[in-house]
């Protein structure tokens, strides 16, 4: 027998991961959270900071994100740690730039300014977007499982989606057909949505206006990015009575009867029991855990084929501030001046690097595994490209480095610019080998309404999903969708925490 139980354990520190522990340590259900020795997003040099993960908290207006942390009882500290950002994106064209202010006014002005031709086009495209976004806001604060799994998951669900504009839309239907074809407005609109959903295929016309809609309905972002939000939720997890243990590794997971009954940690020689094992693992992963055992006939049958493809390539950039422009956007996509294959559009953010004179440039671009680009010349093609851009950058360069190429950091003299190469073995929270890219996910079949990938409830029971292949359409807003399916299903199985549950939601939010 296991010296050691939980309710849960949590495999992963992704946000769906991370959300559900929350979730369930906050119902009164013992959590530990292993991180599976996945590596924070920032790492350093020199006390500068870098980051290995973009990170845009494109879900933060979700009714799904807010119903969390406010069951979390963080209303107010997320108010205070998050601040809406003007331009919400901004858009670097060859020789102009576009922008999307959250003021209706400013940006009807902006549109007929930079693209007259198409105003009337793009007002009523923001009013179907709006529509849109009101009714998924309506259907995900309602309490369904997504993607649904049961005959009664599936009716519960598909009332929801019934009042989803585009939910049950033709697979390649284009929300965007009055626009000419070869317009910018095209690349504007797919390149936000290419760089906030999992899918490395184009998604449904539902996600599409959900993912767009998620830049330009008042973006609001972490100074600390996606660390500061990690932080947020293993504080409620450990002050919720959970164990976090993010620098471990499951080895093993134990299968009795044909259910997991519990897990064996890297260097450990006994299991600790679970009732339920939550992962941002694939089921694969499970699969592998497990040795293969306890996996359901209908899984061997009918589970869907993840496949990882389109990866995000990352580089970071300290900078001296004097060579930033003022005007430039904290959010903001550079459209290449072609649509040749090796043609990449940029996704910058700007985000404080610690001291008043310095800023930190985080970009990212979608790397496939035929892309004319190689590996090893991706960093230096991002840095052309911004100094092509933001023409004084090139002289007020500190550090530039990506743990995706192997490279050695770069690091510029001051005084001269020259350009020094140091051992990535100076790296502080880095590996000296290449790290993987977080990569998009192709999916055969499609799942649910072409938004799911693989279900909710892993190939082995008593095993839930909560990462990027659950409902990689949705991105960000997927997982949490998993995240909170899956703590209900976990609080439907104890009907005393069940109910203890609906009580809470009649008293106050304490801060």
């Amino acid at each position: 027998m296991p010296d050691r139980y939980y309710d849960v354990i949590v495999v992963g520190r992704s946000l769906g991961a991370l959300a559900a522990a929350a979730l369930l340590a906050r119902r009164d259900f013992t959590v530990m959270v292993v991180g599976q020795a996945r590596r924070p997003a920032n790492y350093s040099f020199e006390g500068r900071p870098l980051r290995r993960r973009a990170f845009t908290m494109l879900a933060a207006s979700s009714p799904v994100w807010l119903g969390i942390i406010h069951e979390l009882a963080q209303t107010q500290t997320w108010k205070q740690s998050v601040h809406q950002v003007s331009p919400m994106l901004q858009l670097l064209l060859p020789g102009r730039r576009f922008e999307l202010p959250p003021d209706a006014t400013l940006f009807s002005a902006e549109v007929e300014r930079e693209l007259p031709e198409v105003r009337r086009l793009v007002a009523e495209l923001y009013a179907d977007f709006a529509r849109v976004t009101a009714a998924a806001d309506a259907g995900f604060g309602r309490e369904s499982i997504w993607p649904p799994g049961t005959f009664l998951e599936r009716r519960q669900t598909g009332r929801v989606v019934s009042g989803l504009p585009y939910a049950r839309a033709e697979p390649h239907a284009d929300l965007l057909a009055g626009f000419p074809r070869d317009h910018v407005y095209r690349r504007i609109v797919g390149d936000s949505v290419r760089f906030a959903t999992d899918l490395a295929t184009w998604p449904p016309a539902f996600a599409v206006a959900r993912l767009h809609g998620a830049w330009t309905r008042g973006l609001q972002v972490l100074d600390g990015g996606e660390q500061q939000l990690d932080e947020l939720l293993l504080d409620r997890i450990a002050a919720n009575g959970g164990v976090n243990l993010m620098g471990e590794r499951v080895g093993r997971i134990e299968v009795r009867r044909g259910a997991i009954s519990g897990v064996e940690l890297d260097g450990d020689t006994t299991a600790m029991g679970a009732g339920f094992v939550i992962t941002d693992l694939t089921g694969e992963g499970v699969a592998m855990l497990t040795a293969g055992q306890g996996i359901s006939k209908s899984a061997q049958r009918e589970w869907p084929r993840i496949s990882p493809s389109v990866g995000r390539f990352v580089v970071s950039l300290v900078v001296r501030s004097a060579g930033v422009p003022v005007p430039l956007g904290r959010e903001v996509l550079i459209l290449p001046d072609s649509d040749g294959d090796s043609a990449h559009t940029i996704h910058l953010q700007r985000a404080p690097a610690g001291q008043d004179d310095e800023t930190l440039l985080v970009a990212e671009l979608l790397l496939s595994e035929r892309d004319p680009l190689a590996l090893q010349e991706a960093r230096a093609h991002i840095v052309r490209r911004l100094c092509e851009q933001l023409p004084f950058l090139e002289r007020h360069l500190l550090l530039v480095d990506s743990v995706h190429d192997g490279l050695p950091l770069w690091r510029y003299d001051s005084a001269t610019g020259q350009r020094f190469e140091v051992e990535r073995t100076g790296l502080e929270g880095a590996s000296s080998r290449i790290e993987p890219m977080t990569r998009q996910l192709e999916v055969d079949p499609p799942g649910y309404l072409g938004l799911a990938g693989e279900p909710l409830r892993g190939p082995v029971d008593r095993t839930l999903l909560v990462g990027r292949s659950v409902l990689p359409g949705l991105g960000q807003e997927g997982m949490l969708l998993a995240a909170c399916s899956a703590a209900r299903l976990v609080t439907r199985s104890d009907r005393r925490k069940a109910r203890m549950r609906r009580e809470m939601w009649t008293k106050l939010e304490i801060s």
